[in-house]
């Protein structure tokens, strides 16, 4: 029961960058494989919770020049309210979610 209440406070979002410097675009990389449930090149669909989102952008902050590359996060309104073009796969949540 527990889970399902921790469930509801996701919320979804979608993060993207551009980055200039390929060693800092693979930080970046690496840093949002671990936040994401699915994505491509720099697009990348995140489930988070409040703290989980607050961390991402303490963790890009870390990475990024911001005189340079942009980050933007944006949140979705929901998955009920999605429409994809193509091979739609909707954001699912694992039986867990590690972040760390």
């Amino acid at each position: 029961m527990q889970y399902f209440i921790h469930m509801a406070k996701r919320q979804l979002y979608l993060a993207a960058y551009d980055i200039s410097c390929n060693r800092r675009l693979r930080k970046a990389l690496y840093v949002l494989r671990g936040y994401a449930s699915g994505g491509q090149k720099s697009v990348f669909e995140c489930f988070l919770t409040a703290t989980e989102k607050q961390q991402l952008l303490e963790d890009i902050a870390q990475v990024i020049n911001p005189e340079e590359d942009r980050f933007v996060v944006l949140r979705l309104a929901g998955v009920k309210h999605i429409r994809t073009l193509g091979k739609a796969v909707l954001p699912q949540d694992g039986s867990f979610f590690y972040v760390g």
